[in-house]
């Protein structure tokens, strides 16, 4: 019987950071794989804070050498008559961070798995877990398939669920639920020859809000454009086989990806994704953890994803060790490490659930630094949501701004909350509220 202290499902970001700093520290790690790296995944566009993470894990100047700069975000709505928005990070509260970078995901991952490898992991790729008895005695026990299909077990004294979107121990559980609050689905593909930004500016990433959702371009350092719309599943169920049709389709609706667009030729067939948004009732258990996507996911208009999964991982470090060491903090700790998750969600949730509100629009498109506001919105955007800081004021005073811009224009802001709203027959679990995330519109 192969035997572990830590084993982690999963070699995305979340994985492999969690992993490397726990090898480093001396504990027998063992990392299963279910593909093998590189392989594609979206979510190209990082954030400014997560560099300091690179920095820790040894592997910046890699990230460097991958990497596009990224030193803000164009915002685009046809709906104003006013130029693009260009949030800069440089006018973040943090002026140490002023740029971020866009990296393909296969690279990034690979070079993420590979320090996990070289700080003494035991890496298992082309390994699909199949099942995990949390209630062995003592040690849980894990069972996996190779591609041979020949099967293994493993007996592990703790388990890291790093599965991202297929949240193995959540569906497990039976604590994964789809998301009320936002419901979204994706659909994406790569371009060659599309039309890049000017300057300084040709590493940003551009958001354009259309009628059915949003779209994001994101440059690539190989000349590749990511392109992809994130809009209501209900529009999205319109389309049948022909996916790469249907996003030419779903193009034409922004006159302004359609221009970027007009000489771009598609590289990669078109993928889409349903049940976008989704969170897990609990992040902690008898010596278990998730990580990541493993526990929730919203919405990628903010490129939060990968940040999330590497802070997630860092934090997460604190539990492991608190339990196998039996610390009597553990329940602190425990406690800790589910409020800092839960209140960087919360923070970009509140933004996100409202992004395609007119009231939330108007103010992204005409943005001002009175009492610092502006600066606490480009600090949320560079991923700084997790220590504490002087931006919750700010923030907080956003949201009146906010609150006022939607009873100005209550009717049209009421139309596009109603269309976005779940319908009856849908079928989704209780509101998040009951979890403490209280996210409710």
């Amino acid at each position: 019987m192969n035997q572990c202290d830590i084993l982690v499902i999963g070699g995305g970001p979340a994985g492999s950071t969690v992993s490397s700093l726990l090898s480093e520290k001396g504990w027998k790690v063992v990392l299963l794989e279910k593909d093998h790296h590189p392989r594609f995944h979206i979510g190209e566009s990082l954030l400014p804070m997560s560099l300091p993470i690179f920095e820790r894990l040894g592997i910046l100047d890699k990230v460097e050498e991958i990497g596009m700069v990224k030193r803000g975000a164009e915002f685009d709505s046809p709906y104003h008559t006013s130029p693009p928005v260009t949030f800069y990070f440089r006018g973040a509260r943090d002026k140490s961070r002023p740029y971020a970078y866009q990296v393909r995901r296969s690279e990034l991952d690979h070079i993420l798995l590979n320090n996990s490898k070289d700080k003494g992991t035991q890496v298992f790729e082309g390994v699909r877990v199949t099942g995990v008895d949390l209630n062995s005695s003592g040690m849980h026990l894990v069972t996996a398939k190779k591609e041979d299909g020949n099967s293994e077990e493993w007996q592990a004294r703790y388990i890291v669920d790093a599965t991202g979107r297929d949240s193995f121990l959540a569906k497990k559980l039976g604590i994964r639920k789809n998301n009320r609050s936002h419901n979204s689905s994706a659909i994406y593909s790569h371009f060659e020859n599309a039309e890049r930004l000017k300057g300084e500016d040709d590493g940003n990433i551009s958001i354009y809000w259309f009628d059915e959702g949003w779209f994001w371009m994101i440059p690539l350092k190989d000349g590749t454009m990511s392109v992809g719309a994130v809009c209501r599943p209900g529009y999205l169920k319109n389309c049948q086989k022909d996916l790469d049709k249907f996003l030419w389709e779903a193009i034409t609706q922004s006159p302004e990806v359609a221009r970027r667009l007009r000489n771009a030729r598609m590289t990669m067939a078109t993928k889409a994704t349903g049940n976008y948004s989704y969170f897990s009732d609990n992040l902690v258990g008898k010596n278990y953890i998730l990580v990541g996507d493993a526990f929730a996911f919203i919405d990628p208009i903010f490129s939060s994803g990968v940040h999330i999964a590497l802070t997630s991982a860092i934090h997460a470090i604190d539990v492991i060790e608190a339990t196998l060491n039996g610390s009597p903090q553990l329940a602190r700790i425990q406690k800790e490490y589910e409020r800092k998750c839960k209140s960087g969600l919360k923070i970009l949730s509140w933004f996100i659930y409202r992004m395609t509100q007119p009231a939330l629009r108007n103010l992204f498109m005409a943005p001002r630094n009175v009492f610092g506001i502006e600066e606490a919105v480009l600090s949320m955007l560079a991923g700084d949501i997790y220590r504490k800081n002087s931006i919750d004021f700010p923030l907080f005073l956003f949201k009146i701004l906010y609150y006022i811009n939607f009873i100005g224009q209550w009717k049209e802001n009421w139309k596009v909350y109603k269309r976005r709203k779940p319908k009856p027959g849908d079928k989704f679990s209780l509101s998040m509220s009951l979890t403490g995330f209280n996210l409710r519109f």
